[in-house]
């Protein structure tokens, strides 16, 4: 039986340091350990990913809800503009059966008049019927009703002042002071 001799000083300290016998390192628990460490880097991976694209998703839809609310605020605003044109106000306030003004007054401070008022020039009273927006209007010519003629128009000849497209250029208009 064989006996190891013993080592002093130097050596011994350096024989400490290896392992006395054959024995080798369990690499089972090492194996595991970096299959578990790459198998979560690539869920972790995966994860980031699709929530990644989930968010490019939502950003498109986001977009295209923009857009599409752009596009209907810019229609919007050109009925705005349709509607509070000069020429439409004029044309809804004769169906409503109003009339140019005359020539105002003005009431100085010290509470004299200045100017001479002078009333608003009355037209043929004919019943205007009941003023419906021009959304109405081009609702029934969609369907495919005539459109409903306009109160000066029903009855004038076809020479007439009321029938044609130009205003009427005897008819009074206010003037605004100042200018």
């Amino acid at each position: 039986m064989s006996r190891k001799p013993e080592l002093k000083g130097r050596a011994a300290r350096l024989a400490r340091l290896f392992p006395a016998g054959p024995r080798q390192a369990a690499r089972t628990p090492f194996v595991l350990l970096v299959v578990l460490l790459l198998g979560g880097g690539l869920i972790g991976l995966l994860v980031l990913n699709s929530a990644l694209s989930e968010g490019s998703f939502r950003m498109d839809d986001l977009h295209r809800d923009t857009k599409s609310l752009t596009d209907e605020e810019q229609a919007l605003q050109r009925d705005i503009d349709s509607y509070s044109a000069p020429d439409a106000l004029q044309r809804r306030a004769r169906e409503l059966g109003m009339v140019p003004g005359g020539d105002p007054a003005f009431l100085n401070p010290d509470g004299t008049v200045k100017g001479v008022p002078a009333p608003a020039a009355r037209q043929a009273a004919q019943e205007a019927p009941a003023v419906r927006p021009p959304e109405a209007l081009m609702f029934s010519q969609t369907i495919g009703s005539p459109p409903s003629p306009s109160p000066a128009r029903s009855d004038t000849p076809l020479g007439s002042p009321a029938h044609s497209a130009a205003p009427d250029p005897t008819a009074t208009t206010p003037e605004t002071p100042g200018r």
